[in-house]
Order: structure tokens, then C-alpha cells, then sequence
């Protein structure tokens, strides 16, 4: 606390009054006060630590692993039912697709300083044991894009509670930041499920490929309209919201890392994106989309507003 010269000089007992009152209420409230020397001490006269400084984000990574689910695999996006992880929008070689990976390390270097730990199907619950495979490869950034399939479940009983998801996910941020303390994370947000319905339930294959058992939470009885089944499917879009909100709070306590601001959610995929066996996965326009969306955000000069 910096005193100012009074204008004029105090006199008698009412100064007095005023310096003992001052004195008292600095040690009441532990103000600091700067020391002769300019360090910035305590009311008990010993010097305050400095902040630590926020680390800078690195735009250009040496090296990027992924972890999460099917659309980081590249899942349906060549072949019906199958991985296709060469197109992965995250760390895949596909010249069309020209993946995160590709965009910041250039394609020879790529294939050899890029990981993908994603698994088809997995949930928040299985991402700390990704993640810590993640970790074991030291690298300098870390995708991670999961959550449709806790929302894609059976019936929406069964989908991922919220508080559920929350711990996975800090429990993943923890194996991270054990062996991997200066990794960057870049946090993608979960796709509109509801968004994908409504675009994917205009092709009569791809609903023919639904009934197989895909997402039944969101996409069974795709041309019901009454009113449970739209109730169904708002509930499923409220449970992604809610776990798009838990991935935002989580990321902003890591001061390395960065979310897409809700990008991912908010693209609108159209028939062109999607997979041309079932409608609902990104096929390779849809993983090429994701790699602009997630390139844009690590190369930004600060995080999304």
C-alpha cells in the first residue's frame, strides 16, 4: 500500500489517533507494503512471492497424440463398420483430409510424430487409460475428442452421468499432467447429436444402417415425432450440452489447455460430411472439416472468445 503526502502537516493527538488506527488496520487485513529496497513485503515485513507466469500456448507442436472415439478413428469414413484411421482428422496421413498432424508438422513428419490412441466406442470412463498411453509418448500436444457415446447409449437411462463425466475426465487431466506435465491440450467439443439426426435421417440407407444398433438413444424410431420420442431426443441434446460445459470448465482449470469454444458443436454437417455408409459418422469431407476447425484453434493467437 503506497501512502500519499498530505498537504499539510499533521498536529497533536489527532495524528497520533491517525497513525495507530492506519498501523492497526494493516495488520488486521494483512496489506503489503513495499520495503526500502522495492520488494513488495507482508504486514510481518517478509517478502511476498511473485505470481508464477501463465505459460505462453506453443502454435506450432512438434509432435500431437489423440485420444477419444470412433470419429477420431476415422470409424465408417472408408469402408462400412470399420476403423479407418489414415483419415482421422486428428492425426491421419489422407492428403484429402490434410489432418491437424499433417497441417502443423507437414506429412513427412507426420506419420512419425503422431499417435492415435482413440478407440471406437469408448466413453469419458476408458479416457484416463488413453490418456496416460497418450503421455508415455511425451508429446507436445494432445487432441481429445469424446463424449458421443455416453450420450449414445441404449436408452437414455443408460447415458453417462454428468458427475460421472466430470471425474473421468479431471482423472484423465491428472494422468496427463503426471507424466506429461508440459503437454498442451486441445479439448474438442462434442458434436450436435440432434444436429446429425435430423441431417442423416433424409438418406433411407443410412436409417437402414441405424436400426444395426447405432446411437439408439438419439436415432431409434428415426421418423417417430410424437412426442416421447421428441422429448428422447431433447434430453439426449441436454446431456451433450451439459457434457460440452463440463469439458470447457475442466480445460479453463488447465492453464495448458485450449477447447474449441463449442466449434465442433456448432458446425452444421450436411449430407456431405457425413459417412456414405451410415449417415452419422464424419466421412472424409467431415474429417477434413474437423482438421480446419482444430487447426484454426491451436494456431489462434489466444483461445476462442
Amino acid at each position: 500500500m503506497r501512502e500519499h503526502a498530505p498537504r499539510r502537516r499533521a498536529r497533536g493527538a489527532g495524528a497520533t489517533l491517525t497513525a495507530v488506527a492506519m498501523a492497526g488496520a494493516l495488520a488486521l487485513t494483512g496489506c503489503t507494503a513495499s520495503g526500502g529496497d522495492g520488494a513488495v513485503r507482508s504486514a510481518s515485513g517478509s517478502p511476498s512471492p511473485s505470481p508464477s507466469p501463465t505459460p505462453a500456448w506453443d502454435a506450432s507442436p512438434a509432435s500431437v497424440a489423440a485420444v477419444g472415439d470412433s470419429v477420431t478413428r476415422g470409424f465408417d469414413a472408408c469402408s462400412v463398420l470399420a476403423d479407418c484411421p489414415e483419415v482421422s482428422w486428428a492425426t491421419g496421413t489422407d492428403d484429402g483430409v490434410r489432418s491437424l498432424a499433417v497441417r502443423l508438422l507437414g506429412a513427412a513428419k507426420a506419420s512419425s510424430h503422431s499417435w492415435n490412441h482413440a478407440v471406437s466406442g469408448a466413453r469419458m470412463a476408458q479416457l484416463p487409460e488413453q490418456m496416460a498411453l497418450a503421455a508415455k509418448e511425451r508429446p507436445e500436444l494432445v487432441t481429445v475428442m469424446i463424449g458421443a457415446n455416453d450420450a449414445c447409449r441404449d436408452s437414455v437411462g443408460l447415458m453417462t452421468p454428468v458427475a460421472d463425466f466430470r471425474a473421468s475426465f479431471e482423472a484423465s487431466v491428472r494422468r496427463l499432467r503426471a507424466a506429461a506435465p508440459k503437454a498442451q491440450l486441445y479439448v474438442s467439443s462434442v458434436p450436435d447429436l440432434k444436429r446429425l439426426w435430423s441431417t442423416g435421417r433424409e438418406n433411407p440407407l443410412g436409417k437402414q444402417i441405424w436400426k444395426l444398433g447405432i446411437c439408439r438413444s438419439m436415432l431409434g424410431d428415426a421418423d417417430d415425432m410424437g412426442a416421447a420420442a421428441v422429448a428422447r431426443r431433447d434430453t439426449v441434446l441436454a446431456r451433450v450440452v451439459a457434457y460440452n460445459e463440463v469439458l470447457r470448465e475442466v480445460c479453463a482449470g488447465d492453464e495448458l489447455c485450449r477447447d474449441d469454444g463449442g466449434a465442433v458443436f456448432d458446425y452444421r454437417f450436411t449430407g456431405e460430411q457425413l459417412s456414405e455408409w451410415d449417415w452419422f459418422h464424419p466421412g472424409r469431407n467431415g474429417q477434413a472439416r474437423l482438421a480446419e476447425i482444430a487447426y484454426r484453434n491451436v494456431t489462434a493467437a489466444g483461445p476462442p472468445a
